[in-house]
């Protein structure tokens, strides 16, 4: 059992997009980004005690930062770790509630 304070730094934010958005719509699936450790279990735990839904998968995807030119200066964006969470079929999470 993970402790509480981890289970509010495993979720990061939602990703609101268009493919997310999208997901949301086709495979009741919600999008978040997650900490760079964090693992299913974890996520799982942490999207079912703070928005009350159940899970029932979770896929991981670690996303590189692209190199930018940022002025005349190069840079790199952060990598990410998103997280896609399916949920039992009619739970839903709103966000455009929460604003």
């Amino acid at each position: 059992m993970m402790n509480q304070e981890r289970v509010y730094t495993v979720i990061r934010r939602p990703i609101v997009t268009e493919k997310s958005t999208l997901a949301t719509e086709k495979a009741n699936q919600v999008v978040f980004e997650v900490a760079a450790d964090a693992t299913k279990p974890e996520v799982k735990t942490a999207v079912e005690t703070l928005f009350k839904v159940s899970v029932t998968n979770v896929s991981l995807l670690n996303l590189k930062g692209k190199s930018k030119m940022f002025g005349r200066r190069a840079g790199k964006r952060n990598d990410v770790r998103k997280a896609y969470v399916t949920l039992k079929a009619g739970d839903a999470i709103d966000f455009s509630a929460a604003v």
